[in-house]
């Protein structure tokens, strides 16, 4: 039998300790990393100063009225009675409005794009969603101005007619089986503004829900495919449960948009300041649409108010898009897969 040596003399010059592996970046990787940092904290640095001016330019209306601002429905500067109650109420009917047309239209165009559109066509369909995206609001503003509002006008007809006894659908006032109905009754409501603010909002939830649903492991979906589910079976118990975070985050993504929208509530809303439960009656207004409607002729205290409303929907949709963040990157738990 042939010994091995316990102990060469060769062997213990060399270092055998394990070698310690540097994580700094270095060269390009480091000049990326630093960039991405800059930028990143740029973000978040302008966000907080837009927070914290519109804080401090909303203080003294706050300090002055104290939470009759949130309570108080009229907006009266000239007498001195300022409030955001029915500008709140009419901003949260325009954005759940919108969001009521816009989701299906995101889901089901996300779900054809992922699942069902021919390989050659997606790309098309993507870059059209996208720019959708990219078309002005004051374009959607005209187009749901003179062409969807005297079709939207016909559509609260009927859902007064059908539904009139539920009293979101009601008109007060109004004879909706009348021989000669009026038309401007239906007209310029929170109805007709969410319709165009509908389309705005879709493409980012379109989006948001598609990137989720590409994301699927195609493993799974072969899966159940080999078992005997059909297409749509497939869908249904393995691309929706994994794609169940992208679709609330894109949702709740689409709502702060929707809560923001300017422009086409301007052309299409007629101002009313009182909370108006009715969505399809004549007027409403929104926080957005106060502050560009009142900003030019505002006076130092008016502005300060006008600036105090703008904060409170600073402070709403930062909320609403930060929990759609954190939703959307927890989408992919597998739960609902297995």
């Amino acid at each position: 039998m042939t010994s091995i040596p316990t102990h060469d003399p060769a062997l213990a010059e060399v270092d055998v300790r394990p070698r310690r592996i540097s994580r700094a970046s270095t060269g390009a990787d480091a000049v990326f990393a630093l960039g991405a940092r800059t930028i990143g904290a740029s973000v978040l640095v302008i966000t907080g100063g837009v927070g914290l001016f519109l804080g401090y330019q909303a203080y003294p209306t706050l300090k002055r009225y104290g939470w009759s601002f949130f309570t108080e429905t009229q907006w009266q500067p000239d007498q001195d009675v300022i409030g955001i109650a029915a500008v709140l109420c009419g901003t949260v009917s325009v954005a759940l409005v919108a969001m009521f047309f816009a989701f299906p239209l995101a889901l089901t165009t996300a779900l054809y794009i992922s699942e069902y559109a021919p390989a050659r066509l997606k790309p098309t369909l993507v870059a059209l969603i996208d720019l959708m995206a990219a078309v002005p609001s004051i374009v959607y503003g005209l187009w749901g101005f003179f062409l969807i509002m005297p079709h939207a006008a016909e559509l609260a007809l009927w859902l007064q007619q059908h539904l009139g006894w539920i009293p979101v659908f009601a008109v007060e006032d109004t004879d909706p089986d009348a021989a000669i109905w009026d038309a401007t009754r239906y007209t310029a409501s929170a109805f007709c503004a969410g319709i165009a603010v509908s389309m705005m909002v879709m493409p980012m939830a379109c989006a948001v829900m598609r990137q989720v649903f590409s994301q699927t492991p195609p493993g799974e979906k072969e899966a159940a495919l080999a078992l005997g589910a059909t297409r749509w079976g497939m869908i249904t118990s393995v691309v929706l449960p994994f794609g169940r975070g992208g679709i609330i985050g894109g949702t709740m993504l689409g709502l702060g948009r929707a809560l923001g929208e300017t422009i086409a509530v301007v052309l299409i809303v007629s101002p009313a300041f009182e909370i108006k439960p009715r969505i399809l009656e004549v007027g409403t207004t929104t926080v957005s649409s106060l502050i560009a409607g009142r900003f030019g002729e505002a006076s130092t205290s008016q502005l300060s108010a006008l600036l105090a409303a703008g904060f409170v929907l600073f402070l709403i949709t930062l909320v609403v898009n930060t929990v759609a963040a954190v939703v959307v990157n927890r989408s992919r738990s597998g739960a609902g897969v297995d």
